[in-house]
């Protein structure tokens, strides 16, 4: 199952570029035998202003057809690292081929796009910045994938 990281904001040279692209090559590592990766990021960015409406359209461009959608809200499910990787693999078990997860900008997601995902996520009821976000993603995909295969990565 292919996972994209589809974002508004881009992410340039600094630390949080580096954790994200650390975190996502041990997750295409770790999961290959798994089935799970490899993980691509997509960036988009609304640079006419259109606002939220505007993100949700590119966001919605950036995603494979026919994936499963999964939105990054602090409305969403909460769950520990274990329930997460059983949720990757329920996906995958359950035969989807892409999973993405899209992560708004500074206003969050349009409310429309939440309303057509598959799922929302939450990383707790605090906003966090769309960098810190994508980082915590990307670890915590890392994380699901040595918890599947029985890595002493996650200890409970």
């Amino acid at each position: 199952m292919r996972v994209h990281l589809c974002a508004v904001g881009r992410i340039r040279s600094g630390p949080e570029r580096e954790l994200i692209d650390d975190y996502l090559k041990r997750f295409d590592r770790s999961g290959r035998a798994l089935s799970l990766g490899p993980a691509r990021e997509h960036e988009v960015e609304d640079k006419r202003g259109g606002g939220m409406e505007a993100e949700a359209a590119l966001l919605a461009r950036a995603c494979p057809t026919g994936a499963l959608r999964v939105v990054m809200d602090e409305r969403g499910a909460q769950m520990s690292s274990p329930e997460f990787a059983r949720k990757l693999a329920q996906w995958r078990d359950q035969g989807a081929q892409d999973l993405a997860f899209f992560i708004g900008g500074a206003d969050g997601l349009a409310p429309d796009l939440r309303a057509q995902a598959d799922a929302a996520v939450s990383f707790g009821a605090m906003v966090w910045p769309h960098a810190l976000v994508r980082v915590m993603l990307a670890e915590q995909l890392y994380r699901a994938a040595t918890i599947l295969a029985g890595g002493p990565y996650h200890r409970a």
